[in-house]
């Protein structure tokens, strides 16, 4: 099956940005969502996460960060780059689920960000 203990760390840092929550996806696979909509998930193959990013967003992962992020075939007509489980850096995943979290996210959930990031970490 998967190792689902890959998937904590982007788990982790997927929730915590507002209104994630936990969920289970294709083949009970686990996931994050917001507002009921799939944010990312770990692959069936237990090798890659794919995370939403819009079409828009998608080309600019591909090709700033090769190493770490790209596109299986029956991914193409979706809006999902898929990051391998053994090559990324925080801060790429930071940016990434941010990206993807931005476009699912209600104009609520993008103030109450920003706020939170305004106060920084003392006033979290």
């Amino acid at each position: 099956m998967f190792d689902h203990a890959l998937f904590e760390p982007i788990r982790r840092a997927a929730l915590a940005f507002p209104g994630t929550e936990d969920s289970l996806s294709h083949n009970a696979t686990p996931s994050i969502k917001v507002r009921g909509k799939l944010l990312c998930r770990l692959h069936e193959s237990g090798e890659f996460i794919p995370i939403h990013v819009g079409f828009e967003r998608r080309d600019y992962f591909l090709e700033t960060y090769p190493e770490t992020f790209h596109l299986p075939e029956h991914f193409r007509k979706y809006p999902y780059v898929a990051l391998w489980l053994q090559h990324y850096r925080p801060r790429v995943l930071r940016e990434v689920l941010e990206t993807g979290w931005r476009g699912l996210a209600s104009q609520r959930q993008l103030r109450e960000w920003e706020q939170q990031q305004a106060a920084g970490p003392t006033g979290r």
